[in-house]
């Protein structure tokens, strides 16, 4: 596949597609979303539709990681410029509450 030559705008049109896609991701025992929920620290997206997510868990061993994966994947398949996705975790910074996006705040009862 060749590079594409996006212009910044529409990098940032589409990465904010894939963090739409991302925001269908919802954290299994917290019932919220990752983009919400602050997990997601990065998004990169190269020339060649590469994307990659850079997140952490709230936990280190979190059981759930493999499924969260997963649905990162499949959302991703949403977004058409997406031609490859990877997720990588990140345990620093450390996820902490204040992380989170005042929706999942009040969602979850945390001031």
């Amino acid at each position: 596949m060749t590079d594409k030559n996006w212009s910044q705008e529409e990098i940032d049109g589409i990465k904010e597609r894939i963090i739409q896609a991302l925001e269908q991701v919802i954290d299994p025992e917290l019932g919220i979303d990752i983009v919400n929920l602050g997990l997601v620290y990065e998004v990169e997206l190269e020339n060649n539709g590469h994307c990659i997510v850079k997140m952490t868990l709230t936990t280190m061993g979190c059981p759930l990681a493999d499924v969260i994966t997963d649905q990162i994947m499949t959302a991703l398949k949403d977004v058409p410029e997406v031609t490859k996705s990877e997720v990588q975790l990140v345990w620093y910074p450390a996820w902490t509450t204040d992380r989170m996006s005042r929706y999942a705040r009040i969602a979850l009862g945390i001031r």
